[in-house]
């Protein structure tokens, strides 16, 4: 099968160590599928993981959608022949490859109504986004009872950001977000915000100018450092703050105590890396995200398609996201 990998870390600005392999397809046992990849997002975690490589040949990409080829003698969750989605694990080789197995608990059967490539921009960053609504910041799925509530979305139009305001919306919050050009305000009206505030400006000025004094949560998919003040400053008493992104330097989290404020990470991967009791959540969350997308309650974040899978697109995709100023997915279609 054809894979795209590399064997070192490398910098893109540096010099290009990405490499195409033919390597013999891999055989599912126990609980894996193999699935015959049809399309794959790429992540900015997909970047930051150039520079994890342990001298082994490594194939990067965790979102990927496909066809069930094989499955392993105790897998009870599907067929050969279903069409699936997934987030993969950071533990194992990814989707930049013709085939790839993949553990049945964190996988999903893909949205009937979409592309490939429309279904392959959203595990990754949905499930991310249903961790956070539901267990971090432990917001009700009864709308009714978030009539009121706000929640704030730093980088609205990201990924992450696309998604997570839509599933706001559909719980029934009000939600603000920050982007600061043109582009990105309209895609994230476009996901549903009610309000987007400029970034680069002051935000509790911008909150006030909205007649909002502070808000009931915040999840943060930027930079953890540059907006934890902020986050102090905005949330409500008793709010509750999830973020995305590790913290560099060291954070006063006192400033929280005064108003018992609930502060946590968000990190999608830790269900199959640590191979958790109720890794299968993530196989019960994507089940629910296919029946709202078949719904239509909720819409794709693909934003950019490449095509084929090869050295070229694989760095063309990280190149833009390296740029920091992408907007929704970039997905490339084998």
């Amino acid at each position: 099968m054809k894979a795209i990998g590399f064997t070192t870390s490398f910098d893109l600005n540096e010099t290009n160590a990405f490499e195409e392999r033919d390597l013999p397809i891999p055989t599912a046992s126990g609980r894996d599928l193999l699935v015959k990849v049809k399309a794959a997002s790429i992540n900015p975690v997909d970047t930051k993981s150039r520079n994890t490589s342990d001298g082994e040949f490594k194939i990067l990409g965790y979102d990927g959608v496909g066809v069930v080829e094989a499955v392993g003698e105790d897998v009870e969750l599907f067929h050969v022949g279903d069409e699936v989605y997934y987030s993969g694990t950071n533990t194992r080789q990814g989707s930049n490859a013709e085939y790839q197995l993949v553990d049945e608990r964190i996988v999903g059967l893909k949205p009937e109504f979409l592309s490939y490539a429309e279904a392959a921009a959203l595990p990754l960053t949905a499930l991310t986004s249903l961790e956070a609504l539901f267990e971090g910041l432990n917001i009700s799925t009864n709308p009714e009872e978030n009539t009121g509530k706000t929640l704030l979305i730093i980088n609205g139009a990201g990924g992450v950001g696309s998604i997570a305001t839509q599933m706001a919306k559909e719980l029934g919050l009000t939600v603000i977000t920050t982007a600061s050009r043109k582009e990105t305000r309209r895609w994230s009206e476009k996901m549903g915000a009610d309000i987007v505030l400029n970034h680069k400006h002051n935000l509790p000025d911008e909150l006030k100018a909205h007649k909002i004094d502070g808000v009931d949560y915040i999840f943060n998919t930027h930079s953890s450092d540059a907006y934890f003040n902020v986050m102090a400053d905005i949330i409500k008493p008793r709010g509750r703050i999830v973020a995305l992104v590790n913290f560099k330097d060291k954070v006063d989290l006192n400033a929280l105590k005064d108003k018992s404020v609930t502060f946590s990470f968000e990190f999608m991967f830790t269900r199959p890396k640590y191979e958790t009791e109720d890794m299968i959540e993530h196989h019960n969350y994507l089940r629910k995200l296919t029946l709202l997308l078949d719904r239509g309650r909720l819409k794709t974040t693909l934003y950019k398609k490449l095509n084929g899978l090869s050295v070229e697109t694989i760095t063309e995709a990280h190149q833009l996201i390296e740029q920091g100023n992408s907007i929704g997915k970039i997905v490339i279609e084998y």
